[in-house]
């Protein structure tokens, strides 16, 4: 399959790094500097086996040529709006997109753009960050991949996808119910996002604070609210095991926002807490904890 990787960040370059190892043919689109980057290093995955590195396929937006028959979208969410004009070219009529972005206001922005028929569902659960010199650090064993139709309808297409990522040395979930994952997602992501940037912490540190608990689960709930209010179809068990994981005092974590928070960089927060108030609005839904985080966050933005 013909992929193109739109991002070779610490998502892209991981993924896309595995399915080049698989045998298939993925071209990461690339800004400048990471191109020369790349060109100069090679790809480096430093993950918990060891350090691997490949000599990627690269292009920039200027030098695309060609349609692909896949296209996985992996930058920040604030940077869509430049990548919808930089793969136009590369969409043809039979193109599949897949984004694997947070939050969910980006799957609208694709469709209104290339169609809803070329528009599927992705997400994926990893913990790595970039280091100081552009390598992939993964940090824990996780790598887990989902994918599947919105409409949870999996045809030839999205069985082509499947058989070309099922066999790339990650977990990767085919599914059927992928709004649902997506839902849930967001709903573990904007949680320990929000503790984490409101609080300035680590959840450990949160939850051994007092009012640290009520603080993860008043958020927790706020959110819950607000997407079952937007369509979720609530499963229970899978909402408590997020808020297991959330609240083991044991499992020091932090979300890709508090991280980029905590450098200097920009952030996510219209995407990840900025669309749930939207949302919450539409739906005359209280969400005060939501509302303080918010404000926090916006504080930051106009000081950076």
């Amino acid at each position: 399959m013909h992929i193109l990787m739109a991002g070779a960040g610490a998502t892209g370059g991981y993924f896309g790094a595995r399915l080049a190892q698989a045998g298939q043919d993925v071209t990461f689109l690339v800004r400048e500097r990471r191109y020369q980057q790349l060109q100069a290093s090679g790809l480096v995955l430093q993950t918990p086996h060891g350090t691997e590195t490949l000599k990627p396929q690269l292009a920039q937006a200027n030098s695309l040529t060609g349609h692909y028959d896949l296209i996985i979208v992996t930058v920040k969410s604030f940077a869509l709006d430049q990548v919808l004009e930089d793969i136009a070219p590369a969409v043809g009529p039979e193109t599949l997109i897949m984004p694997i972005l947070n939050g969910l206001r980006h799957i609208a922005t694709l469709q209104q753009h290339f169609g809803e028929d070329k528009v599927i569902g992705g997400l994926c659960k990893i913990n790595a960050t970039l280091g100081d010199n552009g390598e992939v650090i993964q940090m824990t064993p996780l790598h887990q991949l989902y994918y599947g139709a919105l409409d949870g309808h999996n045809d030839a297409r999205l069985q082509r996808v499947d058989a070309a990522l099922r066999d790339c040395q990650v977990d990767t979930r085919f599914s059927d119910n992928i709004m649902d994952e997506l839902w849930e997602k967001w709903l573990l992501l904007s949680t320990l996002g929000a503790v984490c940037c409101l609080a300035r912490g680590n959840t450990q540190q949160i939850l051994t604070s007092r009012g640290g608990e009520a603080l993860l689960q008043g958020v927790f709930s706020e959110i819950l609210s607000v997407i079952t209010a937007e369509g979720y179809q609530t499963r229970p068990a899978a909402t408590a095991r997020i808020l297991e994981l959330l609240s083991d005092p044991a499992t020091p974590m932090t979300s890709s926002m508090y991280r980029d928070l905590t450098q200097g960089f920009d952030i996510e927060a219209d995407q990840v807490i900025g669309d749930l108030l939207l949302r919450a609005k539409r739906h005359s839904l209280a969400t005060p904890l939501l509302n303080a985080v918010d404000v926090n966050l916006q504080v930051y933005l106009q000081q950076r």
